[in-house]
């Protein structure tokens, strides 16, 4: 009886374990804090429903895209394959997509991979716009 037990708790143990990888590993944190106006000439395309703006911070830069007028979300450009040292670009149909590796993220599903084999989702800030204020963070 102690024998079945045994093998029974082993292979629940084996069939356990797994290659997953927890989110919080996928990428570095660092801090991000950035407070700019959509009336600033560089956000000009940004001011419309479905609109993005290329702005400099985080990791390899941030992408803010207007999802429809009164919500936005932001991106880091780093592509979640950090050996990659290229910045991640804006395809369309509202695809971030890593040049490295050929691997795409969605910007409406909250930067989770669209291809097959990428583990970790693509670095997304928290945005708060008060009027016209955008703030970019991730704290």
């Amino acid at each position: 009886m102690s024998q079945k037990v045994f093998i029974f708790i082993s292979i629940l143990f084996l069939s356990s374990c797994s290659k997953n990888t927890p989110i919080e590993n996928c990428l570095l944190n660092f801090p991000v804090n950035i407070t700019t106006d959509l009336n600033n000439p560089q956000l000009i395309n940004a001011q419309t429903p479905g609109g993005f703006a290329e702005l400099s911070g985080g990791a390899k830069g941030i992408l803010l895209f207007n999802i429809n007028g009164s919500k936005f979300v932001a991106y880091d450009r780093i592509c979640p394959n950090t050996d990659c040292s290229a910045p991640m670009s804006f395809e369309k149909g509202l695809v971030l997509k890593c040049s490295c590796d050929n691997s795409e993220y969605s910007v409406h599903f909250g930067g989770a991979p669209q291809t097959d084999g990428s583990p970790c989702p693509a670095r997304e800030y928290r945005v708060t716009k008060n009027g016209s204020v955008i703030r970019i963070s991730n704290f």
